[in-house]
């Protein structure tokens, strides 16, 4: 959730490529008051970047605009990436149950020309895909599974929306409209949904984010009744049962991407804290009013234990010494849960709240988030990180992101793997 999390709303690329492809793979990362930490030039370190399209967050800065500025406009975010020694993009592919590329199950995406369901006139997928690989960049596919609209009027979706044509998928919640994830059919659908850009395009990964079943909103209900009674039968209470379809939405979807495309990874970027320690004696010491495990139905921690994800991006949105959500204490708390998995450790890293006068005092310090490499630099899971968007990746309105580069990636680094 980018409340607590993302909802919170001087070189040419070429000559950067060249020279990065020849500056070896060691990293160097800072440890205070010490000598540089190096990763081992086998081991690599992702540094990514989110490229949000809900809403126009990132791209394209506007409903409507040309083919060619939309190209464009992309590209200038892929090289930003590369200027800055970056080594992956993730972009958002699937916002709102439609498409940025042309999909067999779903409409084209509205935010590129504000009409859902009109074709835009190139490939924003294949585009990608190609440019990034282009630039050395790998390119992870973000797809949202179960949101379909930031509003509750299906007469708003384009004609030939799935969630039209069949309207006992979806339940209005909170302002939104879902699809229910109750439902056996719908789980076989948004898989398909998101395979068929697997099958078609050399994605390096599968990317979801925070949003299962829907964050809590006080005084309403997920009117999912319905389909735990035909459903739920052999669990003890409901909350089993959600966890369960989430369990098996994963499952499943890990095993098919395997089946579609080898060598594509499936990683997920769940809110931070699974359980607090006051609720479940495994669970970190924060005292965070989300648990993903209580109130999003998604077990992050056993997704890892069973190795049914190849990394897993806990959104550690918060600073060093946050009194709930203490960034020094969540990260040793996922280095543990991976440990000995070999699910894959990323951090996403809040760059959103660098300068914002909103947030605490910390996060207008540019060096918070280098502090925050820095402490990773002494748990050897942690495998890199990913910041926050790529707006604020452009914009680095207090330098935090500038204050990164220069601390820790002097030298270019392969993804892990």
């Amino acid at each position: 959730m980018r409340g607590l999390g993302r909802r919170s709303f001087v070189v040419g690329a070429a000559g950067t490529v060249a020279a990065m492809m020849t500056a070896g793979d060691a990293v160097a990362a800072r440890r205070p008051g010490g000598p540089p930490r190096r990763r081992g030039a086998g081991q690599g370190e992702l540094r990514g970047m989110w490229v949000a399209t809900v809403a126009n967050l990132d791209w394209p800065s506007a409903t409507g605009l040309s083919a060619a500025a939309q190209e464009a406009e992309l590209i200038a975010h892929l090289d930003r990436a590369v200027e800055l020694r970056l080594n992956a993009v993730v972009l958002q592919v699937r916002p709102t149950a439609d498409a940025l590329w042309p999909s067999s199950y779903e409409p084209w995406a509205q935010c590129l020309t504000g009409v859902q369901g009109k074709d835009p006139g190139w490939d924003p997928l294949g585009t990608a895909v190609r440019e990034a690989h282009a630039r050395g960049l790998e390119l992870h596919a973000w797809f949202n599974p179960y949101r379909v609209a930031n509003h509750t009027d299906p007469s708003r979706l384009v004609a030939s929306h799935p969630a039209r044509l069949h309207p006992d998928w979806v339940l209005p919640y909170g302002g939104k409209l879902y699809y229910n994830p109750g439902l056996p059919e719908v789980r076989t659908f948004v898989q398909d949904a998101m395979l068929d850009a697997v099958s078609r395009y050399a994605v390096d990964a599968v990317h979801w984010d925070d949003y299962f079943y829907p964050y809590p909103v006080a005084g309403q209900v997920f009117g999912d009744d319905e389909t735990y009674e035909r459903y739920g039968g052999a669990f003890a209470n409901k909350a089993a049962w959600r966890r369960d379809n989430i369990d098996r939405l994963v499952r499943e979807t890990g095993e098919r991407i395997k089946e579609v495309r080898s060598g594509v990874r499936f990683g997920i970027s769940p809110f931070a804290v699974w359980r607090n320690a006051a609720t479940d004696p495994l669970g970190s010491a924060t005292s965070a009013g989300v648990q993903t495990y209580d109130d999003l139905y998604a077990d992050t921690r056993k997704w890892v234990k069973e190795g049914w994800i190849d990394y897993i991006c806990p959104q550690i949105y918060w600073n060093i010494g946050f009194p709930a959500a203490d960034y020094a204490k969540l990260l040793p708390w996922w280095a543990e849960t991976v440990r000995g998995t070999g699910v894959g450790l990323y951090v996403g890293e809040a760059l959103h709240k660098a300068g914002d006068p909103a947030q605490p005092a910390a996060w207008q310090d540019p060096a918070e988030l280098s502090r925050h490499l820095d402490l990773a630099a002494d748990h050897p899971e942690v495998g890199g990180h990913v910041y926050f968007s790529a707006r604020h990746v452009k914009a680095d309105p207090i330098g935090a992101m500038a204050r990164v580069v220069a601390d820790h990636y002097q030298l270019r680094a392969r993804v892990p793997r």
